[in-house]
């Protein structure tokens, strides 16, 4: 019998509407808080491993989402400077052995598809956060529209710049890591004549172009960087970018690449941010997930998959171990999902994954749904 306790989830990213799915299938009263006044097609490519799509098959979605994305049989390395092979891992061409399949997709389209499996009524827009103050009783949340809401447990989602990390420990800058990506959209149809592997690496000795596409039908492509970078300015999200800067930053490497840059039609640059370990994930009747406990560079496309992994592991222990005594259920919570998103860390933020042959199973096998809690 599901405990009756209303559950607040503060961002409705993929980790927060990961976290209100399975909890809604669960029998839970939760509700999705989201800043933005509505669902609109940010972002751009993303890849979700068969760890991340064993979780969608728990919320019903993992045919929708794979009738729709691309699957590559392989994840392809290779210099920059001359297009050598450097790596040939397999992805799909493996599938029965990682117990799903792995998709590229726009993540504006998976997100869409996610929300599905969200009540519409329990998904709150234009709800930005501004404190909230835990009481016996509940967590009283205020918006800067002015409402208030109380839940009895509250989920932090919200993110690098999350204002329940802030509340909880204080404000603190996140940390430029000293890199930049660059980011564009093509429509496949550009490529016309060019050498398009569905999802491929190339690198360099200091930066890199990660490209695939991003539809079953493979009508639209992308790609983005990694790149060193002196410094970001304060504040901004993310600038216009050129052609012409991409094709100086990537002189030397080879005619594919620069094919690549040349169709582009539209060229941004963001800045990648991290931050120190934290020194707690829950507090009270608070608990962090995701970028809001343990953002990472993206150099190993499970930032995201990381988050919906804490939404999937938290689930489990709310609905196997109750909610009765919240802090040893957000601490099995916490200790069965420190050390996997630390090491996923690491390695990302590393920037070595699947350069060289090696198995990525530790990654792509795993299943959050064969750990024992009470391990």
């Amino acid at each position: 019998m599901v405990e009756s306790v209303r559950i607040g989830i503060v961002g409705a990213g993929l980790g927060g509407v990961a976290a209100a799915g399975l909890l809604g299938r669960a029998g839970y009263d939760v509700t999705l808080y989201e800043q933005a006044p509505s669902f609109s097609r940010l972002g751009a490519g993303i890849q979700f491993g068969p760890n991340v799509m064993k979780i969608m098959r728990r919320l019903g979605l993992e045919e929708r989402i794979e009738a729709v994305s691309c699957h590559p049989d392989f994840w392809f390395s290779r210099n920059g400077a001359d297009g050598a092979y450097l790596s040939r891992i397999p992805l799909n061409a493996q599938h029965d052995r990682y117990g799903a399949t792995y998709v590229t997709i726009h993540r504006g389209d998976v997100h869409e598809i996610m929300l599905g499996a969200v009540d519409p009524a329990a998904i709150r827009f234009g709800k930005k956060l501004v404190d909230f103050e835990e009481n016996a009783s509940g967590v009283v949340l205020s918006f800067e529209d002015g409402t208030i809401d109380t839940v009895e447990m509250l989920i932090g989602a919200d993110g690098l710049n999350s204002r329940v990390r802030e509340t909880l420990l204080g404000p603190e800058d996140p940390l430029f890591t000293g890199w930049i990506g660059h980011r564009a959209l093509i429509p496949a149809a550009r490529l016309s004549g060019l050498e398009v592997e569905p999802c491929v690496k190339w690198w360099s000795s200091d930066r890199h172009m990660m490209a695939y596409f991003l539809d079953r039908n493979r009508d639209e492509f992308y790609f983005v960087t990694g790149e060193p970078a002196a410094d970001w300015p304060r504040g901004v999200a993310w600038q216009p970018s050129t052609r012409a800067a991409l094709h100086e930053s990537f002189k030397g490497y080879c005619d594919t690449v620069q094919a690549y840059i040349e169709a582009a039609e539209s060229v941004t640059k963001w800045p990648l941010f991290t931050r120190d370990p934290l020194p707690l994930w829950h507090k009270g009747r608070v608990v962090l997930l995701g970028d809001a406990c343990h953002p990472m560079k993206p150099h190993m496309a499970q930032g995201a998959a990381m988050a919906i992994e804490d939404a999937a592991v938290l689930v489990r222990c709310i609905t196997e171990l109750g909610v009765g005594d919240m802090a040893a259920t957000f601490e099995t919570y916490r200790r069965h999902r420190v050390e996997r998103a630390s090491r996923v860390q690491q390695v990302s933020n590393a920037n070595t994954w699947l350069r060289a042959d090696e198995d990525p199973y530790w990654v792509y096998g795993h299943d959050v749904y064969a750990i024992d809690l009470n391990a």
